[in-house]
């Protein structure tokens, strides 16, 4: 029977073979289906994005010297610019809710502010098409606008959508700021993982994983002194990235200044090879995650790790995206191409964008 059983159980081998993967930030499980890459495509193609974004639009509320929703005007500014979400999901007085609430019907106060900042003057310009220099003033910014509103609030949601597949109504290059008097969700299992995991392991989670990646080389997109980016070993989105620096850094406004240039350099990199990808503008959601702010700045939060998170939405195309729906949203999340598969994809891929080749 032994040689019955060797016929019959092939290796495991992860290219072939469905395995479940853990994701120790979020502690849940990701389901791999490397086989079904096979399979043929009859879904939803969606229109490539519209190429001809003007340099500037006076009637778009986020170029110089605009008028945005209330009447406010726009400075003719020349670097970054950032203000007060004109329609903002969070306000800084609403009244509270109280606390006698039935099990089943709970609700709390939720106070805050959302902010919208500008990377540069020009409407037809994206991160990885921009200077180096101009790249490390949206970094300085992140950094000041952490600590600005983080003397107050729990938690500063740094994020940009881009690309219309991500709801981005706006071609402008922008981002934006929610802060919160109240841990969010990935927020609070981001905290109670790298928490569980410090006490565990006696070493911050995201240090130990960004030094086995750098040995394994398996995963990693791009690399410098001091970042690395990784298609992480528990991604769900098929060219998800982790962004990640190799020294201990609890929150952005702790790099240092040689930190920040580097963390320029890799970003323009990253989302160059990205674009080339598909030779399209990629479409992502991305956003930063580094230890709470507010009463938490007096605490000791060794356990976080500052990191940042891309999430594309694309599946084999620059027009045909992942749609998470089904079994992913009644039970698991679920992936076809394994990530070590999408990085071999990946390597080749030129860092110089295609449209700054001469």
């Amino acid at each position: 029977s032994s040689k019955m059983d060797s016929i019959s159980k092939p290796t495991f081998d992860p290219k072939e073979h469905q395995h479940l993967r853990y994701n120790p930030l979020r502690d849940s499980w990701v389901l791999v289906s490397a086989h079904r890459m096979k399979r043929p495509w009859k879904g939803q193609v969606e229109k490539p994005p519209e190429d001809n974004t003007p340099r500037h639009d006076p009637n778009n509320p986020l170029c110089p010297g605009s008028v945005r929703a209330h009447g406010e005007v726009n400075p003719e500014y020349d670097s970054t610019f950032m203000f007060d979400n004109d329609f903002p999901a969070l306000q800084p007085d609403a009244p509270d809710p109280g606390s006698d609430h039935h099990p089943l019907f709970q609700s709390k106060a939720a106070r805050g502010v959302c902010k919208v900042m500008c990377f540069h003057p020009w409407s037809d310009i994206t991160l990885p098409l921009m200077q180096p220099a101009e790249i490390r003033k949206v970094i300085d910014k992140w950094a000041e606008v952490i600590v600005e509103l983080g003397a107050e609030y729990t938690w500063v949601q740094i994020f940009e959508n881009k690309g219309a597949m991500m709801g981005c109504s706006n071609p402008h290059p922008h981002c934006q700021v929610w802060a919160s008097n109240f841990l969010p969700n990935e927020a609070a299992l981001a905290e109670r993982c790298q928490r569980d995991f410090l006490q565990k392991h006696g070493e911050p989670l995201l240090v130990q994983y960004a030094r086995m990646e750098a040995q394994a080389q398996e995963r990693v997109v791009v690399e410098n002194e001091h970042w690395l980016v990784v298609v992480p070993y528990w991604a769900t989105w098929p060219f998800q990235t982790l962004l990640l620096p190799r020294r201990h850094v609890p929150r952005l406004p702790d790099l240092t200044a040689q930190e920040r240039d580097s963390l320029a350099s890799i970003m323009k990199r990253l989302l160059a090879k990205n674009d080339n990808l598909f030779e399209d503008s990629f479409p992502y959601s991305m956003g930063w995650h580094g230890a709470p702010t507010g009463s938490h700045l007096q605490e000791d939060m060794s356990h976080w790790q500052l990191h940042a998170h891309y999430y594309p939405p694309l599946l084999r195309s620059a027009t045909i995206r992942k749609f998470m729906v089904g079994y992913e949203m009644l039970a698991n999340e679920q992936r076809d191409l394994t990530p070590e598969q999408v990085l071999e994809q990946m390597r080749i891929i030129n860092e110089t964008h295609l449209n700054q080749m001469t």
